[in-house]
């Protein structure tokens, strides 16, 4: 018989390592939900037309990642690449933007896919946070984006990650930068997939990582130097903005990332103890991927925040997150009538907010207090029939050793002050 795998690239989160998941999924999201953002969640799939338009049609994600295909009724769809351009296709199919509240501040969580090679921190499904602010031209709002980010990281405890920041101009003096990109790259000695490249997106050969490609691009002129005034003035403020909020960052003037859409602010945080894999998160400003995809001009901006590789920078940095226990009430009846009257005592547990579990199964107390021991419980609470033929059960503290008994009527009473609820 088939023993089925998960997929290549493709991982299973499961107990204990999910409640570690969890807790940073929960980390990265907090300050967001403290700062006027709403949740929203979208498809896992989409028209594969809104990642062409709004990813990028030479990018690498659209031509060689995406997870395309097509359904029986003959729609063209594509697994999630990533985030942004969903949720800004959620937002102007309901009209969020004529609510009047600009910008529209919103987050989400979810899984995306890419076909990519497999290795430790590049999977082929991956978890992220994501914050989207549409509708808005402002630094102060590039700056919040960012100092929430770097909230959440070090809110986790993380310390040995940098924030790298670059701005890619606009319409203005995104095509002189082009133009002066295209001569000098046309140049070099590149394969034909690259030299296409030059054509659709020059920027894109920035962000080839390739150490044959990087070795020629030493001398390549830099989008800073042709920044517009106004686009000189708006990353100055955003420069400031950090500095005035205590957050320290990197100018790259080399930092492109791998989406087409980005103009202006473009950050990503880099961890260097995940090796080539660095990126844990980034983002930027995209004030025309609305018009992209067939919408008015909402000017936006927001970010994406690996869960997967916020993971692995935790354990790099050798950081133990303090997780609450799963249980901290094991019951472990011995006989039916204990069965039924523990049972009822866990429920009444969970009901007051208390975590509780119990032995199933009719185990023997031996193996029944193993169970307890490995579920990580503070206390079990242990009833036979002599016990409850006097009213009472065992309590038993797990970690000291301690046992009393306690009147079964008293029980859950005496459970929530000592564990101070």
């Amino acid at each position: 018989m088939t023993t089925f795998q998960a997929p290549k690239g493709t991982y299973d989160l499961l107990p204990p390592d999910s409640a570690t998941f969890l807790a940073v999924r929960e980390a990265l999201a907090a300050p967001l939900k403290n700062s006027g953002y709403g949740y929203v969640e979208t498809p896992g799939f989409e028209n594969v037309d809104l990642f062409a338009r709004g990813v990028g049609e030479s990018t690498d994600i659209v031509t060689k990642e995406m997870y395309a295909f097509e359904t029986k009724g003959g729609d063209r769809l594509a697994l999630r690449p990533e985030g942004t351009a969903s949720v800004l296709r959620a937002a102007l199919q309901a009209n969020l933007q004529n609510e009047g509240n600009l910008p529209v501040k919103l987050w989400y969580s979810g899984s995306y896919y890419r076909y990519e090679r497999p290795q430790k921190g590049r999977y082929r499904h991956f978890s992220q946070i994501g914050a989207e602010a549409i509708g808005a031209e402002d630094p102060v709002l590039d700056a919040e984006l960012i100092i929430l980010a770097d909230q959440a990281y070090r809110s986790l405890g993380l310390r040995d990650f940098r924030i790298l920041l670059n701005s890619l101009g606009d319409k203005e003096c995104r095509p002189v930068y082009r133009a002066a990109l295209q001569e000098f790259l046309r140049a070099l000695d590149l394969d034909e997939d690259t030299r296409r490249r030059i054509e659709i997106n020059p920027l894109r050969v920035l962000d080839d990582k390739r150490e044959s490609v990087q070795k020629q691009l030493t001398g390549a002129p830099l989008l800073g130097d042709y920044l517009c005034d106004a686009c000189k003035a708006y990353h100055e403020q955003v420069r400031e903005l950090l500095a005035e909020a205590g957050v320290d960052y990197e100018d790259d003037p080399r930092l492109v990332r791998g989406l087409d859409y980005y103009t202006r602010t473009t950050f990503e945080f880099v961890h260097d103890g995940l090796g080539s894999q660095s990126a844990v998160g980034g983002g930027g400003r995209y004030d025309g991927l609305s018009e992209m995809i067939g919408g008015p001009s909402l000017p936006s901006v927001g970010w994406a925040l690996g869960v997967d590789r916020t993971v692995l920078a935790l354990e790099a940095e050798g950081v133990k997150l303090e997780l609450p226990p799963a249980t901290s009430v094991f019951a472990v009846p011995m006989g039916e009538q204990a069965r039924r009257v523990l049972f009822g005592t866990v429920t009444a547990l969970r009901r007051a907010g208390i975590a509780a579990d119990f032995a199933f199964g009719g185990r023997g107390l031996k193996g029944a207090m193993k169970m307890a021991n490995r579920s990580g419980a503070r206390y079990a609470v242990i009833a036979g029939e002599r016990d409850l033929d006097e009213g009472v059960v065992q309590l038993k503290n797990l970690e000291s050793g301690e046992q009393s008994a306690v009147e079964v009527d008293a029980v859950v009473d005496r459970i929530a002050r000592e564990l101070g609820r």
